[in-house]
């Protein structure tokens, strides 16, 4: 198993149109993308971060490459954001 866990720094007032998009894409997300196992929305009072588990750390840096992320995720979280995502991807033992 593995996490791919992006952190967005959106301010409150973007917060709704932030959480649509990961609405509007979560589906795709799970019902298309080889490995993917689940996907959350953590928000605080500092940040927002996405959760998505994979079946390998391999299927989680492909998903960083595919067109549903590059084109479609950032595409339309990029106009919301403060500063640059913290994408980390980590495995589990």
């Amino acid at each position: 198993m593995a996490y791919l866990e992006i952190t967005l720094q959106v301010d409150p007032v973007n917060r709704v149109a932030a959480a649509g998009v990961y609405e509007k894409y979560k589906q795709p997300f799970l019902d298309t993308v080889p490995g993917a196992t689940s996907k959350e929305l953590l928000v605080r009072d500092e940040d927002v971060q996405v959760l998505h588990g994979f079946r390998t750390v391999a299927d989680a840096e492909a998903y960083l490459a595919s067109e549903l992320f590059t084109r479609d995720v950032v595409g339309g979280l990029s106009p919301l954001l403060k500063a640059a995502p913290d994408v980390r991807v980590y495995d589990t033992l």
